[in-house]
């Protein structure tokens, strides 16, 4: 089934972002990262409080390939 949309405004998108307005049939990233954090890392706000006294973050990784991106164009 078709997709209606109406009037869209684009202000900036990322360098390596995807951006789909409508039917799509594939997505496929051209980069891809890994990012390791700790609990209540990416809180934003005024006024947060973190209960995180016994916390610690896993950085071991046994697999070689997360997300292959090698055929995407």
């Amino acid at each position: 089934m078709p997709a209606i949309v109406g009037i869209v405004q684009v202000i900036n998108i990322a360098s390596s972002a995807v951006m789909n307005i409508g039917d799509v049939l594939n997505l496929s990233p051209i980069s891809s990262a890994k990012t390791f954090s700790g609990a209540g890392s990416f809180n934003t706000g005024e006024a947060i409080s973190n209960l995180n006294s016994v916390s610690s973050t896993n950085v071991y990784d046994t697999d070689g390939i997360d997300q292959p991106i090698a055929f995407n164009i």
